[in-house]
């Protein structure tokens, strides 16, 4: 017989930035950084070849470089 098990709440893994909101792309990698008191994020690019990745920054610094990105092709479908 199955007995019920008490269930533990999960706090979520990002909470939502205060900056403006990033474009989904396909080509942007990120990486959670190892900080106990907050979540944050460093971002690297993988266009055009996605071999190597060139390091933009953390989350908060990278969302300016990654909206003004000429490459239009880059975001998904259902961004544009």
């Amino acid at each position: 017989m199955a007995l019920p098990q008490r269930v533990t709440e999960f706090a979520p893994a990002a909470t939502p930035a205060n900056a403006a909101r990033i474009r989904r792309c396909t080509f942007r990698r990120l990486s959670r950084l190892p900080d106990d008191s907050q979540a944050s994020y460093e971002v690297s690019c993988l266009y055009p070849d996605r071999r190597l990745p060139m390091p933009l920054g953390i989350l908060e610094s990278s969302s300016a470089i990654c909206a003004s990105c000429a490459a239009l092709h880059t975001f998904r479908p259902d961004e544009d």
